[in-house]
C-alpha cells in the first residue's frame, strides 16, 4: 500500500512540473509584446523625466480626485435614499425628504465645481 501511495506521489509531481513547464512556455509569447506606455496628458519633450513624472503625478491626482467625487457622490445619494426610506416607514416627514434632496443637490455640484477648477489649476 505504501509502495502504491508512493507511485501515485512521484506522477503526482511529474503531472504538477509538466503542467508548470507548459504553462510557462505558453507565457513566453505572451510577454514578447507589451505596449507602449501612454505618454501624460501633457507630454514633455523626449528625456525630460521631471516633466514626465510631473504629469504622471498631474494625472494620479485627477484620477484620486475624480475617485474622491464619485466616493462622495454615492454617499450623498445613499443618505438621500436612507432618508426616503425612513420617510416611507414613518420615522421621518417627507419635508426632511425634500429638504435632504436640495442639500444633497448643492453639495454635488459644489464638488463638481470644486473638482473642475482643481483640475484647472493642477
Amino acid at each position: 500500500m505504501n509502495r502504491l501511495n508512493n507511485t501515485i506521489g512521484q506522477s503526482a509531481h511529474r503531472f504538477t512540473a509538466f503542467i508548470v513547464f507548459s504553462l510557462s512556455m505558453l507565457s513566453v509569447n505572451a510577454q514578447a509584446a507589451l505596449p507602449a506606455p501612454v505618454a501624460p496628458s501633457n507630454a514633455p519633450a523626449a528625456g525630460n523625466w521631471l516633466e514626465l513624472i510631473k504629469g504622471y503625478a498631474k494625472d494620479a491626482g485627477l484620477v484620486i480626485g475624480l475617485i474622491i467625487a464619485v466616493v462622495a457622490f454615492l454617499w450623498i445619494g445613499w443618505i438621500t435614499i436612507a432618508k426616503f426610506n425612513e420617510a416611507r416607514a414613518g420615522r421621518a416627514e417627507w419635508g426632511e425628504v425634500g429638504l435632504t434632496a436640495v442639500v444633497a443637490a448643492g453639495v454635488m455640484i459644489f464638488i463638481s465645481f470644486l473638482l473642475t477648477e482643481a483640475s484647472n489649476v493642477i
